[in-house]
């Protein structure tokens, strides 16, 4: 009896022990606190591995679009064709911000736009300089921007798409030059707003395109901020204070429009010629401007919203890395070409 309860004791206190976590009762060389320490390991890979499923399963993709104003036909294409593109793909959505060339309220929607967390951002940004640190502040936030039509300052961006607008200014230079004041003339130029890099490229352009022809000479230079309405009034400035103008260059087709109709009004758009640029196939666009002999020469600029949508879906999507930068092609569009253009851009 003296035995049997001698060895029931003893197997209390090993047991006691055990219950206090010594190595040998651990099994297979472990302590207690080990294998804790791996559950909590392998409950962390789980963890990651079903967030990393959720990622690749993602349904819904929200994409912010910053334009910087609606107030250019141009934009509205641009915004449209956006629209149009993302339609085909049924796990975008695109929620739309307007600045109304408001660098102030550009920068507030984009920094919704990050505290929102939307997977990606377009904007054109409405100037350079301003723009940039939000759009730095959206990619460093680990949101990829693409930049349609206008750069910022620096690279701290995803992707560039656009045309080369100092091609496109010194081909309307040369167009100038060469051809529609090939004995030389006096020009007036109207600028868009300071500070956009698409006006700075296209002045710049322009300038090297007339630099071949000395007796091509540029009278008098404004701002009408990308605007028809704006562009009435300048023009309507120059042409008091100029009584020899040959051509209107002007940085885009409505403030070219709007040259023609100051210079109608003056009693002077007889004898003086219009240049602008973006080319849209629509009833007041560019394309049909030529076609009415209002506007000389204008070129087709592509607003790249399919090409940003297109992008957003290789990042997106399909988990690609997107080029630095994507140059859209322009055309020339003058009196020989436009009815062509025209149908080709779907315009009627």
């Amino acid at each position: 009896m003296m035995k049997k309860g001698f060895k029931r004791m003893l197997g209390l206190g090993l047991a006691a022990v055990c219950a206090f976590g010594l190595t040998a009762c651990a099994g297979g060389g472990q302590s207690a606190s080990t294998t804790a320490a791996q559950s909590e390991e392998a409950k962390s890979e789980a963890g990651e591995s079903k967030s990393e499923g959720a990622t690749a399963q993602k349904k819904e993709f929200v994409i912010g679009m910053s334009q910087c104003n609606l107030g250019e036909p141009w934009r509205v294409a641009m915004n449209d064709q956006i629209k149009m593109a993302a339609e085909k793909h049924p796990e975008f959505k695109v929620i739309y911000a307007d600045a109304a060339q408001d660098n102030s309220k550009q920068i507030a929607d984009i920094q919704n736009f990050i505290q929102q967390k939307v997977d990606l951002i377009i904007t054109s940004p409405n100037e350079a300089t301003p723009l940039t640190n939000v759009v730095k502040e959206a990619y460093e936030a680990g949101i990829p921007v693409i930049l349609l039509d206008r750069k910022i300052d620096g690279d701290t961006y995803t992707q560039f798409i656009g045309a080369d607008n100092v091609d496109m200014g010194r081909v309307a230079g040369e167009y100038v030059a060469n051809t529609l004041l090939k004995d030389g003339g006096k020009v007036c130029e109207i600028k868009g707003l300071e500070g956009t890099s698409g006006g700075i490229d296209r002045d710049k352009g322009f300038r090297e395109g007339i630099a071949s022809n000395p007796k091509v000479e540029i009278v008098a230079v404004n701002n009408a901020d990308w605007l028809r309405e704006k562009a009435i009034t300048v023009a309507e400035e120059m042409l008091q204070t100029n009584k020899e103008i040959d051509l209107f260059i002007a940085l885009n087709d409505p403030m070219a429009e709007g040259a023609y109709i100051a210079a109608k009004q003056a009693g002077r758009e007889k004898d003086i010629m219009f240049v602008g640029f973006d080319g849209l196939p629509t009833p007041d666009g560019g394309i049909k401007s030529v076609i009415d002999k209002r506007i000389s020469m204008t070129q087709v600029y592509p607003t790249g919203g399919a090409e940003a949508i297109q992008s957003a879906y290789e990042l997106l999507v399909e988990g690609k890395e997107l080029e630095k930068n994507i140059t859209l092609k322009s055309e020339v569009v003058v009196p020989e070409n436009a009815e062509e253009l025209l149908t080709k851009y779907g315009g009627k």
